[in-house]
């Protein structure tokens, strides 16, 4: 299902199981990168690893290891995907190399309760719980938030509205620099109910 709505946005999908056998980092910078970490988080580390490496794999594109600045991952030039882990499982989308467009997903595998609305909203968005989930909400949030490159912060400072099918999110400092989010129920397949979500493009006016 994910992957014929990622390949009309123009991205490949890399899925990768923590549970995965023989799973080793792919050179030094993740080697020495891995061997810092406690065991759960190395696993979903490399995990994550592997599903940008299979996403660039699903747009025509290789790539080698992938080392981190702080917690970032660095990839080399022309190669770009956005990471996300949940539960176990590790997703990545890539675009092309002569793609320009912002990138961001998120996967909740773990449904969140209402009462966490507070965390992830302020007043002025509290009317999108007619139509979406607090899961939805932060999933979208937190997509959006890898795509617009935020520094600092939290999600409460991100401004959700509906467009559609899809969310606009902004920075409530710079409105007019939003993305739009899809947001896609997922989970049954691996018997658990979460959502799935990605960046589709640019929204340059304000809303």
């Amino acid at each position: 299902m994910l992957r014929p709505l990622l390949l009309a946005a123009g991205l490949g999908l890399g899925v990768a199981a923590v549970s995965e056998p023989d799973a080793e980092p792919a050179g030094p910078a993740e080697a020495v990168a891995a061997a810092s970490m406690p065991e759960q988080r190395r696993r979903e580390f490399l995990a994550g690893r592997r599903a940008a490496r299979r996403a660039l794999r699903a747009v025509g594109l290789d790539c080698g290891e992938i080392p981190r600045s702080g917690r970032l991952p660095v990839f080399p030039p022309g190669r770009a995907a956005s990471i996300s882990h949940s539960a176990g499982i590790a997703v990545a989308v890539a675009r092309g190399a002569d793609g320009g467009s912002p990138l961001g997903c998120d996967l909740e595998l773990r449904p969140l309760p209402r009462a966490a609305a507070r965390l992830v909203l302020r007043g002025d968005e509290e009317p999108l719980l007619a139509v979406w989930s607090v899961t939805a909400l932060f999933s979208a949030k937190e997509a959006a938030w890898k795509a617009l490159a935020v520094a600092e912060g939290g999600l409460r400072d991100l401004r959700a509205s509906s467009r559609g099918d899809e969310l606009r999110v902004c920075r409530r400092v710079d409105p007019a620099r939003a993305v739009r989010v899809r947001v896609v129920p997922i989970g049954a397949a691996i018997g658990a109910a979460g959502v799935f979500s990605y960046v589709t493009g640019r929204e340059a006016f304000p809303g």
